[in-house]
């Protein structure tokens, strides 16, 4: 998580309580994750687990693009960033591509300084001081 402690800040400014990180994986595997990245141990960011895809499949980002199978795409969750405001999601990107469906090699659009800068856009006036 480059950059963590700065994109932090700017997201706080924003008005973020919380970021959530989750994925198609059991709490183990997102515990261990939090650990090696060293955000076990603090409040703003979240990682949970999804491990039969129920949330994934209600929101519509399963990844059922069929191939490369090489790379376990089947089952898996789209790469995307949501911003949800009390309780109504105000900004959702999804970074995927005919050539790359996971998202796995152009995440840009769903990395914090593309939603900081969207999620900014929503009330320039308001979220100026950034």
């Amino acid at each position: 998580m480059p950059g963590y402690l700065q994109e932090t800040d700017a997201l706080k400014k924003l008005g973020i309580d919380e970021v959530i990180i989750y994925c198609v994986n059991d709490g183990a595997v997102m515990d261990a994750w939090a650990k090696d990245q060293g955000v076990d141990k603090q409040s703003f960011v979240t990682l949970m687990g999804d491990p039969a895809a129920v949330f994934t499949k209600t929101i519509g980002m399963e990844l059922i693009h069929p191939g490369p199978f090489s790379i376990g795409i089947i089952g898996r969750c789209k790469r995307f960033a949501m911003y949800v405001e009390n309780g109504t999601v105000k900004v959702i990107k999804v970074a995927e591509g005919p050539d790359d469906p996971a998202g796995d090699s152009y995440p840009e659009d769903t990395l914090a300084p593309s939603m900081i800068k969207a999620i900014k856009e929503l009330d320039p006036l308001q979220k100026s001081e950034l």
